[in-house]
């Protein structure tokens, strides 16, 4: 059984870092595509960024050069740094994972988290 369990989601102001967490069990996660996404309140899903196998990444352009994926496979660990975080980035992150190498191409995000909060004060 699959499971993405995100961690490290709280509060802090303008300006500030948090580092965000996705444990995963039961799938390899070095050996896939793997994601960030957040949801804003009244606002659609958007991509935050993105890691294939081979450690080749991939940010949304409003977001790039402040937010880094980053991967441990000895724990099976995916991690978000956010640096430099503006109000606009509140919103509930979750990690996402495709049964396939390149996350580019139109096959689903098949395995999500439960998300994450962030709140960015100002």
């Amino acid at each position: 059984q699959v499971q993405l369990v995100e961690s490290g989601g709280g509060s802090v102001q303008a300006g500030g870092s948090l580092r965000l967490s996705c444990a995963a069990s039961g799938f390899t996660i070095s050996a896939n595509c793997m994601a960030w996404f957040r949801q804003a309140p009244g606002k659609e899903r958007e991509g935050v960024v993105s890691i294939d196998w081979d450690g080749r990444t991939s940010n949304a352009a409003s977001m790039k050069g402040r937010f880094m994926i980053s991967r441990d496979n000895a724990k099976n660990t995916l991690y978000l740094q956010m640096n430099s975080l503006e109000p606009e980035d509140t919103a509930m992150y979750y990690c996402a994972a495709k049964t396939t190498l390149r996350c580019g191409g139109g096959i689903d995000y098949r395995y999500w988290g439960q998300g994450t909060q962030v709140t960015v004060s100002s």
